[in-house]
């Protein structure tokens, strides 16, 4: 059996907001933590890393300067980097800012000036603002650069009553990532938390032959998959499901909608003809009425 296998909470088309509700707050912030609950999600997805002091933070990009003003707080904390074109690109890079620097950046002005001062959220911040509200479906965002990071999570949510299935019924807790060595050594800890596994189009083939699925139950109990595949490659998904795996693709948009409507339809056509078990969106507000989500 498969970590978390038994121990996850029930699919009854999970309604998963994406980095919180991302298309009307600030991403990875409380505010949009908070609406994503107000809008009745299930879940709240979030991406967490480590700072240069090695403390857990949300924060989807490994540098700084889309979502925050640190070009003008700390102009000179730059490096240099080469991207594939030999075009050097100024990057303010997480692993070079501590906790105490990270707290004097606006977060949210970029997004618009109602969210000014928003501050990037701590992960002890983000479950506090969700505790009893939503679950928390937990990003391991390049976990490969951050050693430890799997059991400082563990422990974090340990020391919140969180760690184990069920602990807080109004508070489910479920962790991902796109990294199969990550989930490894969270499967390794003994967790029964549930563990998703993400996987992008242009990486899934492998994963979805029967090969690759044995693989995969060893280390988790759902597949995240990017919402392509879930069409393009209905063979595989089709096995996965077979395999017990949960299905809970990314990432519906109002903003990117091709061959739908709107977004509501196109999240419904994955809910009912697709049959996928949740759906990961930045519009919570716009799923389409469900039975009564059971956790």
């Amino acid at each position: 059996m498969a970590t978390g296998e038994a121990s996850a909470p029930e699919p009854k088309s999970w309604l998963i907001a994406h980095r919180g509700a991302s298309a009307y707050a600030p991403e990875n912030t409380v505010p949009a933590f908070r609406l994503a609950a107000d809008q009745g999600s299930t879940f709240v997805e979030f991406d967490v890393q480590l700072t240069k002091d090695r403390q857990i933070i949300c924060l989807h990009d490994e540098s700084l300067e889309r979502t925050t003003d640190v070009e003008e707080i700390f102009p000179d904390r730059f490096r240099s980097v080469t991207g594939a074109g030999g075009q050097a690109t100024k990057r303010w890079l997480l692993a070079d800012f501590t906790l105490a620097e990270l707290r004097k950046l606006d977060a949210g002005s970029w997004f618009g000036p109602t969210f000014r001062g928003t501050r990037i959220p701590t992960f002890l911040e983000t479950i506090d603002s969700l505790r009893g509200r939503a679950g928390l479906f937990i990003e391991l965002k390049a976990p490969e650069k951050y050693e430890g990071i799997e059991r400082m999570i563990l422990a974090e949510l340990k020391a919140k009553g969180l760690d184990r299935p069920g602990a807080d019924p109004r508070t489910p807790v479920l962790l991902q990532s796109f990294s199969a060595p990550s989930l490894q050594i969270l499967a390794g800890t003994g967790t029964k938390l549930p563990l998703h596994f993400l996987v992008s189009a242009r990486d899934a083939a492998p994963w979805l032959t029967p090969e690759g699925l044995t693989k995969v139950k060893a280390f988790a109990s759902g597949l995240s998959p990017e919402k392509t595949i879930v069409k393009d490659q209905a063979d595989g998904i089709a096995r996965a499901r077979q395999a017990g795996l949960l299905i809970t693709p990314y990432t519906f948009r109002a903003s990117a909608v091709t061959g739908f409507p709107d977004v509501r339809a196109e999240m419904a056509h994955y809910l009912d003809a697709l049959a996928v078990d949740g759906v990961i969106t930045d519009n919570p507000d716009q799923m389409p009425a469900r039975p009564a989500t059971r956790r």
